[in-house]
C-alpha cells in the first residue's frame, strides 16, 4: 500500500528530521514499525503485507528533541490487488436456433478484473436498428449459455455478451455475423463411440449399456431392434434430444447378437449396428440323436450349440439317467468330439441321455433325449432243438431259450419247415412257448425244421434241428448217453447237469439225491425234452454235494444212471482249539482239521491273536501247514484269545476261537518280605533291613525292590533304579534332612514281582543332637553369673527347642537344675548364688523330637564376686570399609561387646533408632550383637551405628553400607510430542535413584488400551528421548519407560493414554474449475485453491477428464501439478469434455471438485477481442505500472 500524509502544523521549534510509520493488523493488538530507516518523504510504499488482512496505519514525526505524538489511525484497509471491470467473454457462438429462439454460449473472459465474475448480460438488436436490448435480467445470468426467446420469424439479429463483477460491466464480445431466425433442417447423424464400433463384450448377469449420442433437426425418431429377433422384455430404452441409451439388466447368452439403431426425420434416415457378445456358458447343443443301440451300449451324436457364449467350445459333458431315477450321472467330463459311444449300460434298461457344452466361462445348457432309450438288440438263436415225438402225421419239437434275449423280452418263436424235395422254408407257427407240434405231415416224408426268436428289436438267426425227421411210428427202450458221471462246480455258481437219452415213446424222468427224490423248488428246476433231461440248481452250496440218480421209464423198459457232484467251496471251520502249553512268553496250540475241506485240500491255516482288552486281531502266522503252532513273543501276565481259520484255493473258512488264556509262568510270584525296619537314620542316609519272604512262590528269589515316599506324599519312588537288591539290607542315600520317610519292599523271582510288604512307620532323616558349644561366662556379680553359649552344630534333624542349665558347688556338690521353665535363648542369668563360693556350670540342648544332647563342656571353677569394666566394641576389619550388598541379599553386621556389668546395646541408622521389624532383626548376647537386614532394598543404604553403655561409660562404632539395586522409576512426566497417525516422540528424565550404579540404558514399551500385553519398542535407548514409529491410526496407546543398570530393570514410568491421529486431514476440494483456452487438441483448465488445506500445505493437484459419452474419469497429469492451471492435450476434435480437480497434501487426496461444464474441443472461428483499456495505477520517476 502507498501512504501519504501532511507535515505537522508545529515542528516543535526544530526542523523535522524524519517520520516513523507504524501498522497494526486488525486481528492483532501491537503496533509494528514499517520503515527500518529514517523516512524524510511524506509518501511511503508499505510492503510485506498479508493478502486479505486488514491494516490501520499511523505516522510519528521526529526532530532533534525526539519523537512526537502519533497521528490519528487511518482506519482499517484490506490488502488486496486493485479491481477492474472484467474483460470480454471468450468465444461467443450460436449453438442452436429456431424460428423464435437463438441459443448462445461463450467462455469466461480471460481476465476477471481481479474480482470474481458474478454474471453475464446478453444483448440483441435487429440489423436495421441501432439500439441494443437486454435479454437477460439486470443482474445477468451465471451460466455461460443463454437462449434468447420471443424473436421474430425470419428476422436478422446481432448479439453480444458482457461480463459483470463487483466493479461493473465489462466490455462486450460480439457474436460473429448476423443470425436469421429460421428453422434448421439437419439429417440424423450418429456419433458412435470407438468402443461401440468394435465387438462389445459383457459378462453374463452384468448390465449392458449402449450409450449413443446423435443430432438431427427436427428431432429424429429413435428405434432399437435386434437382428436375431425381438428385443427382450428386460430392455429399457431412454431417448433424449441428443442421445439414446439401451440398457439390459442381468444379460444372458440369449442377449448376444447385432443391435441396430435407426434414426429418422424429414431430412433422412441413419442406421448403425452394434455387435454384442455376452460372455456366458454356451447354449444347448443341437440335434442330439441316437445312432446305434446294442445290448450294453448306445452311440450318440449332436451338433454344436448355436450360441457359444463368446468363447470357443472346449469340450462336452455327457450324462445319463435311468428312467426310474431323477438324477443324472456323468459318463464323460471331457468329450472333445460331437459324438460318443456309451458302454457298460444295463441290458434292457431305459435311459435318458443329455449333452452339455463347456467353454472357458462354464458349463452350458443341456440337450436331452426326448424319450427314454431302451438298451437292447435282436436276441441270439434259440438253444438246442430236439424232437419230442414223431407220429404218422405230426412231429413235436422242443427247444431252449436263447442264451441272450438281446436286452428285451422274447415276444414269440417262429417255427419253419422244409421238405427234402423242396428247398423253400415254410412258416409253420408263431408260438410263445418252448414247444410246438406240427400237424398235417405226410407219412414217410423227410422234414427239416428251424426255430427263430423274436423280441421288440427284431428277429434272431434261425436255429436248425440237428437232423432231418422221417414221419412214422417207432418204439425203443430208454438209452442214457452219459458222457461224464462226475461234476464239479464252484459254490455260488449254477449247477447244470444235462443227460441226453434216446427213447420211444417218450419216457417218464425222475431225479433223486442220495436216495431222496428231488422236487422242483425256487432253486431247483428240471427241463425235460424228448431226448434229454436237464437239472439246474441255482446258487449252489456245499449241501448240494452228493450222488444224483436219474431214472427213465417207458412202456418198453427202465434205465438209471448215477452222477457224482462235488461243490467247490471254502472249507469248514477247524476243530476246537486245544491249549497244550502255557508259559510267560509263549503258548502252544493245536486243533483238528475241518470236517469239510471244500472239495480240495487245505492249503494252510491262519492263526491270529488279540489282547482281551482290545478288539483288534493281529496275525501270528498265515502259512501254518500243520494243525499245531507255538505262539511266541507274548507279554507276561496278559490275557490272550486266539482264533484259527482254514484256507483252501477257494477262500478262508469261518474262524474258530479259543478260550481266554493268560501268558504266565507255571509258578507264582513270591510273598512279601518280613520284618522291614530302619536300622539307622541320619540326615544324609538311612539303612533299611528286612527278612526273606515266608514263600518264594516255587522259584528262588533273584532280588528285591525297595520303595520309599515322603510321609506327606502318596507317590512311591524306587530307590534301586535299574538294578535288583541282592541282600536283605540297603543304604538309601539322598534323603532330605528332617523329612519323614516310609519304606516298603517286595521280592522278585522268575515269575515276577511279588506283593509289597507293609510300610514302615515314618522315620525322620536327622542326625543325633550335639551338645551346646562355647559355654562362656560373660558377667559376674556377688550374687549372679551370666552365661552364653552357641547352638549345637547338629540338632539331630529336629529344631532345638530349649536348653537346660545346671550348676554344682565345688568341689563335691551334685548337679542341680537352674532353670525350671523352657529356655530358648543361648544366654542365661543365674541368680541367688553365694558370694565367694566356687561353682561349675554346664548346658544341655533339647530338640523338638524330645532328644536331649550330651552336656556341654563345663565352665570350670567360677568364684562369685563383683567386677567393673569399661564397655568395649570390636568389629571385623571388613566393616571398616564401605559395605556393599546387592538388593535382595542379607545385610549382616556382627560386633563383639564386653564390659562389666553387662552393657546395654542399641542400634541406629543415620541417627534414627532401629526397631525390630519383619525384615530387620537385632540379636544380642552377653558378648555379641548382630544386626540382620533381610531382602535389602535401596532405602537400606546408609550409616549403621552400634552403641554399648554401662555404669563405667559409653562406646559407639559406625558402619557405612551401600545397597546395589535396580534403579527407581524415571522422573516424569512421560511427555509425548510430535504425535501423528504413525509416530510420536517420547521424552523423560533420569531416575532420582540409580540403584548405586550407572544407568546403562532405557527400555521403551507400548500397549494398546484394548489389549493387556506390552510390546517392546526399543530395549537399548541411551538418551532420555526416542521416536516411536509403526503406530496404527486411530488406536489408543500407553507408553512406559524403564531404566536399566547392571543389576536389572527399574520400575516403569507410564504415560497417559494417547490416540494415534494426524494433526491434519486431507484438504477441501478445489473450487471454480473452468476452461480458459480451447483448441481442437488442447484445453487449459484453471481452478482456485481449496478453502482449507487440512492443516498441511498443498503438495500438488490431480486433474481428471471425462468424455460426454464416456463413463470413466481419466487422469490428465502423470505427476502432481503445483500451479493452479494445467494444459490438457491429445484431445479428440469435436468431442466434449468435462474436468474435475483433486488437491493433495501429506494426508492424501481431497474429494473431487465440482466438474466444469462440458466443452467441445474445437478451434475458435473468430479473432480475439480487444484488450481492456489500460489504466495507470502507480508511477515513479522512471517507470509506470500498467494492467
Amino acid at each position: 500500500m502507498v501512504l501519504t500524509w501532511n507535515r505537522p502544523e508545529n515542528d516543535g521549534g526544530s526542523e523535522i528530521d524524519g517520520y516513523i510509520v507504524e501498522k497494526r493488523d486488525k486481528d492483532g493488538v501491537r503496533w509494528t514499525k514499517c520503515n527500518k530507516r529514517r523516512l524524510n518523504d511524506i509518501r511511503f510504499r508499505c510492503t510485506g503485507l498479508t493478502e486479505g488482512h486488514s491494516y490501520e496505519f499511523r505516522v510519528c514525526a521526529e526532530n532533534s528533541a525526539g519523537v512526537g505524538a502519533s497521528s490519528e489511525p487511518t482506519g482499517y484497509i484490506k490488502a488486496c490487488d486493485p479491481l477492474y471491470p472484467p474483460g470480454p467473454p471468450y468465444n461467443p457462438r450460436v449453438t442452436d436456433q429456431s424460428t423464435t429462439t437463438v441459443s448462445i454460449s461463450w467462455t469466461k473472459p480471460i481476465s476477471d478484473g481481479g474480482a470474481a465474475v458474478k454474471g453475464y448480460v446478453v444483448e440483441r438488436k435487429e440489423v436495421a436498428e441501432e439500439e441494443w436490448t437486454t435479454c437477460t435480467p439486470p443482474t445477468g445470468v451465471e451460466e455461460t449459455h443463454f437462449t434468447v426467446k420471443t424473436l421474430k420469424e425470419n428476422g436478422e439479429y446481432n448479439f453480444r455478451i458482457c461480463a459483470i463483477n463487483t466493479e461493473g460491466v465489462g466490455e462486450p464480445a460480439d457474436v460473429p455475423g448476423t443470425v436469421v431466425t429460421s428453422e434448421r433442417f439437419e439429417a440424423p447423424e450418429i456419433e458412435l463411440d470407438s468402443d461401440l464400433r468394435k465387438m462389445v463384450s459383457v459378462r453374463a448377469c452384468a448390465t449392458l449399456r449402449l450409450f449413443v449420442p446423435f443430432r438431427g433437426r427436427p428431432e429424429p425418431v429413435v428405434k432399437w431392434s435386434k437382428m436375431e429377433g425381438p428385443l427382450t422384455e428386460r430392455a429399457h430404452i431412454e431417448v433424449t434430444s441428443t442421445y439414446t441409451v439401451l440398457v439390459i439388466h442381468t444379460v444372458d447368452r440369449l442377449d448376444t447378437g447385432k443391435y441396430t439403431l435407426t434414426l429418422e426425420n424429414v431430412s433422412g434416415i441413419k442406421s448403425v449396428f452394434v455387435n454384442v457378445t455376452v460372455l456366458d456358458s454356451p447354449s444347448a447343443p443341437e440335434h442330439i440323436e441316437v445312432k446305434d443301440i446294442t445290448r450294453d451300449s448306445v452311440s450318440l451324436s449332436w451338433d454344436p450349440p448355436l450360441i457359444d457364449g463368446g468363447a470357443k467350445i472346449t469340450h462336452y459333458i455327457v450324462e445319463k439317467r435311468e428312467a426310474q431315477r431323477r438324477a443324472f450321472t456323468s459318463i464323460s467330463d471331457n468329450c472333445g468330439r460331437n459324438r460318443m459311444k456309451i458302454d457298460n449300460l444295463i441290458e434292457g434298461g431305459l435311459y435318458y441321455f443329455r449333452v452339455l457344452a463347456v467353454n472357458e466361462l462354464g458349463v452350458g445348457l443341456p440337450a436331452e433325449t426326448p424319450e427314454p432309450i431302451k438298451v437292447s438288440q435282436a436276441p441270439l438263436p434259440p438253444g438246442q432243438v430236439t424232437v419230442v415225438d414223431v407220429t404218422r402225421d405230426s412231429v413235436s419239437l422242443a427247444w431252449e431259450k436263447p442264451d441272450d434275449d438281446g436286452g428285451s423280452r422274447i415276444k414269440c418263436y417262429i417255427v419253419e419247415m422244409q421238405t427234402k424235395s423242396d428247398g423253400k422254408w415254410t412258416l409253420c407257427s408263431e408260438i410263445r412257448g418252448l414247444r410246438s407240434t406240427i400237424d398235417g405231415l405226410l407219412t414217410g416224408e423227410e422234414y427239416s425244421f428251424r426255430i427263430s426268436a423274436v423280441n421288440e428289436t427284431g428277429k434272431s438267426e434261425p436255429k436248425l434241428l440237428g437232423e432231418a425227421v422221417v414221419v412214422n411210428d417207432d418204439t425203443m427202450e430208454p438209452i442214457i448217453d452219459l458222457i461224464c458221471n462226475s461234476f464239479s462246480v464252484k459254490a455260488g455258481d449254477d449247477l447244470k447237469i444235462d443227460v441226453p437219452f434216446r427213447s420211444r415213446p417218450e419216457p417218464e424222468v425222475s431225479w433223486n439225491k442220495d436216495g431222496v427224490e428231488l422236487k422242483e423248488t425256487a432253486r431247483v428246476s428240471f427241463l425235460t425234452s424228448n431226448n434229454s433231461s436237464k437239472i439246474t440248481i441255482r446258487n449252489t452250496t456245499r449241501e448240494e454235494s452228493g450222488n444224483y440218480e436219474i431214472t427213465l421209464t417207458n412202456t418198453v423198459g427202465r434205465k438209471s444212471a448215477i452222477i457224482a457232484v462235488t461243490i467247490l467251496d471254502k472249507p469248514g471251520p477247524p476243530g476246537a482249539i486245544k491249549v497244550d502249553e502255557v508259559y510267560a512268553d509263549y503258548i502252544s496250540l493245536s486243533w483238528d482239521s475241518p470236517l469239510y475241506d471244500g472239495g480240495c485240500p487245505i492249503s494252510n491255516y491262519v492263526v491270529e491273536k488279540r489282547d482281551t482288552i482290545i478288539t483288534t486281531w493281529k496275525t501270528v502266522s498265515a502259512t501254518v501247514a500243520r494243525t499245531s503252532i507255538k505262539v511266541p513273543r507274548l507279554t507276561q501276565g496278559t490275557e490272550y484269545q486266539f482264533r484259527i481259520t482254514a484256507e483252501n484255493r477257494y477262500g478262508m473258512s469261518h474262524a474258530v476261537e479259543s478260550a481266554s488264556v493268560v501268558a504266565q509262568y507255571p509258578f507264582e510270584t513270591p510273598g512279601p518280605p518280613t520284618t522291614l525296619r530302619v536300622a539307622q537314620a541320619t540326615k544324609s542316609f538311612m539303612l533299611v533291613t528286612w527278612n526273606e519272604p515266608a514263600s518264594d512262590g516255587g522259584s528262588p528269589i533273584i532280588g528285591y525292590h525297595l520303595e520309599m515316599k515322603d510321609y506327606s506324599s502318596i507317590r512311591w519312588t524306587k530307590t534301586n533304579r535299574g538294578r535288583l537288591i541282592a541282600e536283605t539290607e540297603f543304604k538309601v542315600n539322598g534323603v532330605e534332612e528332617s523329612l519323614q520317610y516310609e519304606f516298603r519292599v517286595s521280592a522278585e523271582n522268575i515269575a515276577g514281582i511279588g506283593p509289597y510288604s507293609k510300610a514302615t512307620e515314618p522315620i525322620a532323616a536327622r542326625d543325633p543332637c550335639d551338645p551346646p558349644a562355647n559355654l562362656t561366662v560373660t558377667d559376674i556379680t556377688r550374687t549372679s553369673i551370666s552365661l552364653t553359649w552357641s547352638k549345637p552344630e547338629n540338632d539331630g534333624g529336629a529344631k532345638v527347642t530349649g536348653y537346660i542349665v545346671e550348676r554344682r558347688e565345688l568341689p563335691d556338690g551334685c548337679w542341680l537344675k537352674c532353670n525350671f521353665t523352657n529356655l530358648q535363648e543361648t544366654c542365661y542369668d543365674i541368680e541367688g548364688l553365694t558370694e565367694d563360693i566356687q561353682y561349675d556350670f554346664r548346658v544341655i540342648a533339647k530338640n523338638s523330637a524330645g532328644v536331649l544332647s550330651e552336656p556341654s563342656q563345663c565352665t570350670g571353677a567360677i568364684t562369685v564376686k563383683d567386677n567393673v569394666v569399661l564397655p568395649c566394641i570390636v568389629l571385623d576389619n571388613k566393616y571398616k570399609k564401605l559395605v556393599i550388598v546387592k538388593a535382595g541379599d542379607v545385610l549382616r553386621i556382627d560386633a563383639d561387646v564386653s564390659g562389666c556389668p553387662r552393657p546395654v546395646i542399641s542400634w541406629s541408622k543415620d541417627g534414627q533408632s532401629i526397631e525390630t521389624k519383619a525384615r530387620i532383626e537385632i540379636t544380642s548376647t552377653h558378648t555379641t550383637t548382630t544386626l540382620l537386614v533381610r531382602d535389602t532394598i535401596r532405602r537400606d543404604s546408609g550409616q549403621y551405628t552400634v552403641t554399648v553403655q554401662n555404669i563405667a561409660g559409653t562406646r559407639s562404632l559406625s558402619v557405612n553400607c551401600k545397597v546395589l539395586d535396580r534403579p527407581g522409576p524415571s522422573s516424569g512426566p512421560l511427555d509425548i510430542t510430535g504425535l501423528t497417525a504413525e509416530k510420536c516422540t517420547l521424552t523423560w528424565r533420569p531416575p532420582q535413584e540409580n540403584g548405586g550404579a550407572e544407568i546403562l540404558r532405557y527400555i521403551v514399551e507400548k500397549c494398546e488400551t484394548s489389549r493387556v500385553t506390552w510390546t517392546s519398542v526399543y530395549d537399548d535407548v541411551k538418551a532420555t528421548t526416542c521416536k516411536v514409529t509403526s503406530l496404527r491410526k486411530g488406536n489408543e496407546y500407553i507408553f512406559r519407560v524403564k531404566a536399566v543398570n547392571e543389576y536389572g530393570e527399574g520400575e516403569a514410568l507410564e504415560s497417559e493414554p494417547t490416540k494415534a491421529t494426524d494433526p491434519f486431514t486431507v484438504p477441501a476440494a478445489p473450487t471454480d474449475v473452468e476452461i480458459t483456452s480451447i483448441s481442437s487438441e488442447t484445453m487449459t483448465i484453471c481452478w482456485k485453491r481449496p478453502e482449507s488445506d487440512g492443516g498441511s500445505s498443498i503438495s500438488g493437484y490431480v486433474i481428471e477428464k471425462r468424455e460426454k459419452s464416456g463413463l470413466r474419469w481419466v487422469q490428465v497429469n502423470t505427476k502432481p501439478v503445483n500451479d493452479l492451471r494445467v494444459k490438457a492435450s491429445n484431445l479428440c476434435e469435436g468431442c466434449e469434455y468435462e474436468y474435475r480437480v483433486y488437491a493433495e497434501n501429506v494426508a492424501g487426496l481431497s474429494p473431487p471438485s465440482i466438474p466444469c461444464k462440458l466443452t467441445k474441443a474445437e478451434d475458435p472461428q473468430f479473432l480475439p477481442s480487444a484488450p481492456a483499456k489500460p489504466k495507470v495505477i502507480d508511477s515513479t520517476k522512471t517507470s509506470d505500472w500498467c494492467q
